[in-house]
């Protein structure tokens, strides 16, 4: 049986409403792309969706109290939560440099944490 899903498109700066015709984890059509990566996009979003996560870590001895922090790629959407709690209990030492990784492979996903500015000791 058919399912229709509706997504937008973040390939580009277009944002294209998709509509997403699959039969489980098959994509059967992809309408409303402007370009060949809305398809790919769809495709992805369904067989295996993935986000960049960002947050902050607490920072010992900086000159701020937290760094931002992003992963290095997206991870998979469902681990997300995951993530989060691992990224809450890191706490590291200044200084840190930016895209200095902080949580390598974090919960198996193969994904880095990483700084995402320069933070001097104080």
């Amino acid at each position: 049986m058919s399912e229709e899903k509706r997504i937008i498109c973040v390939s580009c700066p277009l944002g294209c409403a998709l509509t997403v015709t699959c039969d489980g984890n098959a994509v059967r059509r992809v309408e409303g792309n402007t370009c060949p990566r809305g398809r790919s996009y769809a495709e992805t979003e369904v067989r295996n969706p993935r986000r960049v996560f960002a947050s902050t870590v607490r920072v010992r001895g900086g000159r701020l109290p937290v760094c931002p922090v992003r992963s290095q790629k997206p991870a998979p959407r469902d681990r997300l939560f995951d993530i989060a709690r691992a990224v809450a209990a890191l706490e590291v030492d200044a200084p840190i440099a930016i895209g200095q990784v902080l949580l390598p492979n974090v919960c198996g996903t193969d994904v880095d944490i990483v700084a995402s500015r320069n933070l001097a000791a104080e």
